[in-house]
């Protein structure tokens, strides 16, 4: 009887508790925040996404969107370090061109070819579907498309007497001397080649623009070849010079940006955001003087045939595969790569969508912003000569190779022969693992 007696209370116990969680009021529902890595370079500047966030915010309420900004050399690892939580630390990132081999097969990247409609799939331009593309699936929303610029201080050509600007690298060195001698800058020329992807990209644009190539038709490294060692034995060449800056083997590209519109450069290769940036009379001391030629190529190569060269510096938004917040995720990334949004924040980042570029669409983009009329004619010049570099899973060790042997050719470690064939070796191994 006691033993029962002892059952009859715990049960009662029981009961009371699934009763008085029964009848507890629910948490109420509350709106998903998904959490967005990108980067603090080029393309949009924070500020701006922010804006586009919030937008979205108040068409979803059901939707909260967390951005985190990072400089661009530290995207990559974060997206690494993330996906080792669970859930991941960001429900989606910005993907470099470089890195979608890389991440498909660690399984960082949701496949959204499902989720693309006819509409983005035909809508935005092939090559930026192709940097998310992989045996016919997609892992990402197309977002950025750009490539290096050529640009020139033009108040400073003039004073040195130069009517046009330079149409080959042979052409640059003549006229960085002529700015030199004549004093009116020091170092006419500054470049983003610290040991970061940066270097990478300068290097391949004078790369391909001396008819030179990555790698080979079956896909084994050629930049140790002939052309490659002329290209960066010219980059050293130019420091040796004194016409590129000393201080390009540890800047940046936005050191770049800060360098040319602080007036202390007369010429400068980089991405488009720089552009909006000269001519902001806020930051620049240089407003109005900034002005866009289609990259030089060596005379060699223009003889030979090359009419233009720069690299394809595109990138993506991609949702990690394991985020619990999918649908929420893409109609975000959607809704930032949208034509709307697009058109409305291109003074620094033109649009994905191939049919603003065309007719009448063509003349409201010029129109949508006080640089569009400069900068949509610009990307048209030289995005038709926009290089790939190697799409390779191994890219991340195989750029780090790359950054350090044209770091030891440009500060004398080694020639740049040797420094690019140890680079060519170390790209052989790793293609082997």
């Amino acid at each position: 009887m006691r033993a029962l007696y002892k059952i009859s209370l715990l049960v009662i116990a029981l009961l009371l508790v699934v009763g008085s969680v029964g009848c507890a009021p629910k948490p109420a529902a509350g709106p998903v925040t998904i959490h967005v890595l990108t980067m603090d370079q080029a393309g949009l500047k924070p500020a701006e996404i922010d804006q586009i966030a919030r937008e979205f915010e108040a068409k979803n309420p059901d939707i909260k969107v967390s951005m985190e900004y990072l400089g661009y050399d530290s995207i990559h690892d974060k997206i690494t370090t993330g996906m080792a939580a669970k859930p991941p630390a960001y429900d989606a990132a910005m993907i470099d061109v470089i890195w979608p081999d890389e991440f498909i097969r660690a399984g960082y990247l949701l496949d959204v070819t499902d989720r693309v409609t006819p509409e983005m799939k035909s809508g935005m331009f092939p090559a930026a579907w192709n940097g998310v593309t992989r045996n016919g699936r997609i892992y990402g929303m197309p977002w950025l498309m750009d490539v290096k610029y050529f640009m020139y201080n033009k108040d400073m050509l003039q004073k040195a007497g130069i009517t046009d600007p330079p149409k080959t690298w042979e052409e640059l060195v003549d006229q960085a001397k002529t700015i030199k001698d004549k004093g009116i800058v020091e170092f006419p020329i500054i470049w983003s080649w610290n040991q970061k992807e940066g270097v990478v990209c300068d290097y391949a644009v004078l790369l391909y623009g001396n008819g030179g190539a990555f790698v080979d038709a079956n896909g084994k490294p050629a930049f140790n070849d002939e052309k490659g060692v002329q290209a960066l034995t010219w980059m050293k060449q130019t420091i040796d010079d004194g016409l590129s800056n000393p201080s390009s083997v540890s800047s940046d590209e936005n050191a770049v940006r800060d360098n040319f519109i602080a007036g202390q450069s007369a010429f400068a290769v980089n991405w488009l955001f720089q552009y909006s940036d000269s001519n902001d009379a806020s930051k620049s001391t240089i407003a109005g003087q900034a002005a866009f030629a289609p990259m030089p190529v060596f005379k060699a190569a223009a003889d030979a045939g090359v009419k233009g060269s720069s690299v394809d510096g595109s990138s993506s938004f991609a949702i990690m595969a394991t985020t619990p917040y999918p649908d929420q995720t893409w109609k975000f990334l959607s809704y930032l790569a949208s034509n709307e949004v697009q058109t409305k924040y291109s003074a620094e980042m033109l649009p994905v969508w191939q049919a603003d570029f065309q007719g009448d669409a063509l003349k409201q983009l010029e129109s949508a912003t006080a640089t569009n009329p400069v900068t949509v004619p610009a990307f048209l010049a030289q995005f038709p000569y926009a290089n790939e570099r190697p799409t390779v899973p191994y890219y991340n060790e195989a750029s780090a190779a790359l950054q350090l042997a044209i770091q030891e050719a440009l500060t004398g470690v080694k020639s740049p022969k040797d420094a690019l064939d140890a680079a060519a070796a170390k790209w052989i191994e790793l293609a082997g693992k």
